[in-house]
């Protein structure tokens, strides 16, 4: 009985190195001192180790003992020994002649009958191809951020000489209406410049709202409200976050329509306040300006539209929201808001259907 067990466990023993030697991924089967009980014909390849110089050689021995590496031969021992594991360990592997591969190493104890047969299954990929390519992308990502970088200079640059530009000529112009067009361009490139400017502070791809508003809304009140005391600017927004392309257009809206309040809701000094606020839950948001001044007049409904509120309706068109105006007697509300029905139930032009 006892030759036949002994027989069955030469066939498993033989069947386990069998599986070993054709693996196709690089194993090795070490004993606890690292000595090479099999390996497997791919790590031979991989590493152009001669497989009749492999076994029964101790691992710091293999090849011109490029893998006589004290922390993973320490590491190993004590895996061995069940003080430690190999798990995603890697190493470089250094060889004359031939460039340094990054190499991932994983090692697992094998527990036979008896503590005196311990075995290492040792497992080996080369990841030197996965780390220049991220070196590669990380080199482009830095690249990419010095460019944009220079972009936001040269943007800015463009946006002050343009603001210049449109204020010396305000000045020289005889007209009246030319001027006051010519200070609104400027008001709404300055605005625009500090949109910009938040913009390019950001270090993500990602906007939190609410500080991008506050700032947004401190440059356009710095501009343009002579007396703080009479007329204020307030922001109340939530903790939302949206991409950097829907934070531009949101706070172009912004820039638009409290400039929109400042140039009409308060005439001949009146005081009053302007609020902006944004609330989102999901998908779903809304935008809203809000003042306490004369409110609409009744002209106005069937008034053709100015560059200001065109711009209002071509960036809610843009977002797939609607827009809605509300007299709060005092006072108006320009509302707008996004809902996955209206997203789906909207024409071109950001309308209801």
């Amino acid at each position: 009985m006892a030759p036949q067990q002994t027989s069955q466990s030469d066939v498993t023993l033989n069947l386990a190195l069998a599986v070993i030697e054709s693996s196709t991924a690089p194993l090795l089967l070490l004993k606890a001192d690292l000595t090479v009980v099999s390996v497997s014909r791919s790590f031979c390849r991989a590493f152009e180790i001669e497989p009749a110089y492999v076994l029964n050689r101790a691992l710091s021995k293999l090849g011109a003992g490029e893998w006589n590496l004290p922390p993973l031969i320490s590491l190993l021992k004590a895996t061995a020994s069940g003080y430690a594991e190999v798990e995603a360990y890697e190493i470089k592997l250094s060889r004359a002649g031939q460039k340094d591969r990054q190499l991932i190493v994983n090692a697992q104890r094998l527990d036979y009958a008896s503590i005196d047969d311990v075995r290492l299954l040792v497992s080996v990929s080369d990841v030197t191809e996965a780390r220049i390519a991220e070196k590669m992308k990380d080199d482009m990502l830095k690249e990419k951020a010095v460019l944009l970088q220079e972009l936001h200079h040269r943007v800015a640059n463009s946006l002050q000489i343009i603001a210049s530009v449109l204020m010396q000529s305000a000045r020289k112009v005889q007209s009246e209406e030319t001027r006051s067009h010519l200070h609104d361009a400027h008001k709404r490139v300055m605005s625009i410049a500090a949109l910009q400017q938040q913009l390019a502070a950001s270090s993500s791809t990602d906007v939190e709202l609410k500080p991008y508003f506050t700032t947004l809304c401190d440059s356009i009140g710095a501009s343009m409200i002579r007396d703080h005391n009479k007329v204020s600017l307030s922001v109340a927004v939530d903790d939302s976050v949206t991409t950097a392309d829907i934070s531009v257009s949101l706070g172009l809206v912004v820039t638009e329509l409290v400039i929109n309040a400042l140039k009409h809701a308060f005439p001949n000094e009146r005081s009053g306040k302007i609020q902006v606020n944004y609330r989102s839950h999901g998908p779903n948001w809304a935008l809203s300006v809000t003042d306490n001044g004369v409110g609409m007049h009744p002209s106005s409904v069937n008034a053709k539209p100015g560059l200001g509120t065109s711009i209002v309706q071509a960036l809610s068109s843009q977002l797939h929201a609607l827009v809605s105006v509300s007299d709060e007697g005092p006072g108006t509300t320009v509302a707008i808001a996004h809902t996955q029905i209206a997203a789906v139930h909207s024409d071109a032009s950001g309308h209801a259907i």
